[in-house]
């Protein structure tokens, strides 16, 4: 069969190849920034200071489909992707001082090695609470007992760890009221210290729904002699949520929420002054501020008593709970 004779502006084989090659390769290359872009996932905000967060960028882990394993002061640290990276979501204790803190990470198929991250000095208030109920500042031996046996479960439950590839920490407000105690407040009752403030303290009225702010899985809930009615809430790799003084709980443990729904109503059982949230944050086992899983807006709003009329029909209500 004679050939036809090809027009100057058809390629040969021979040229094509190369060409086809050079396309292939930039559409996987685009392929693979579309994939990396896909993968990163949002972190909450970074404050490391004791109390706060630090995300520490991990690098050589040699593998971007399976994430390296991180610990910091013996408890797993929950670890999110960043496009071809990792990043380490680090809860930072109240009780760290000020310095070089260190995580070790374990990736897929390397050694174990060490990376350092600094903590930054922070001041906290101090709050003074007088409690007309004595008992409730002094308890009994047989009190004591029980809070000993409370205090293991409520730390078993806050210390939980389980697996998920995906952690929602971008959170919206349980409640929109009158924000009475910041986080890490030095707190002195009835004229005795006491541990700082592990949460934000949120007065509302008595009955106020309580919405989850993120999804998760009811780990427990319980009656305590300080917390009164509380539920807790996993969200993943060591990110719990914890809900006190309610006056109902709404949700039973093992029980799948969404964010927005209701676990319970605002309530004032436990040690408390009036109804109010006591909303608390876990994270690898450091009660850390949940401030830093809200957006900017929602926190300057909450500090500024912005919600106060939605929740009492009035200005800012300086009543503490």
């Amino acid at each position: 069969m004679t050939e036809l004779p090809r027009s100057p502006s058809t390629p040969t084989p021979g040229r094509l190849a190369p060409r086809l090659r050079l396309a292939a390769l930039a559409a996987g290359l685009a392929l693979l920034g579309l994939v990396s872009a896909a993968r990163a996932a949002p972190v909450p905000d970074a404050k490391p200071v004791p109390g706060g967060i630090a995300v520490v960028t991990l690098q050589g882990t040699g593998n971007i489909r399976q994430p390296p394993v991180v610990h910091y002061r013996g408890d797993r640290v929950m670890v999110l992707p960043d496009g071809a990276k990792w990043r380490a979501v680090v809860g930072i204790p109240l009780s760290v001082k000020p310095g070089r803190q260190t995580i070790t990470v374990k990736p897929p198929t390397k050694p174990a090695h060490k990376v350092h991250f600094q903590v930054k000095p922070t001041e906290y208030e101090t709050q003074r609470i007088h409690i007309k109920n004595r008992h409730l500042v002094s308890p009994t031996k047989a009190d004591l007992k029980r809070i000993h046996r409370e205090h293991r479960e409520i730390h078993a439950a806050l210390a939980a760890w389980h697996s998920s590839p995906e952690v929602e920490v971008n959170f919206r407000l349980p409640v929109r009221g009158v924000l009475t105690s910041s986080f890490g407040l030095r707190r002195i009752f009835n004229g005795k210290p006491r541990h700082p403030h592990s949460g934000l303290d949120i007065a509302v009225p008595k009955g106020t729904p309580i919405h989850a702010p993120a999804k998760g899985t009811v780990l427990d809930t319980g009656h305590y002699f300080f917390d009164g009615n509380t539920v807790f809430l996993d969200h993943g790799q060591g990110l719990v949520t914890m809900y006190c003084h309610m006056s109902h709980i709404k949700v039973k443990p093992g029980e799948h929420v969404r964010q927005g729904q209701v676990i319970g109503l605002v309530g004032q059982t436990g040690r408390a002054t009036g109804p109010h949230l006591h909303w608390g944050v876990s994270l690898n086992d450091a009660r850390v501020d949940p401030g830093l899983f809200l957006t900017a807006g929602q926190y300057a709003e909450l500090k500024s008593g912005a919600f106060a009329k939605e929740a009492f029909g009035k200005d800012k209500d300086k009543t503490s709970p």
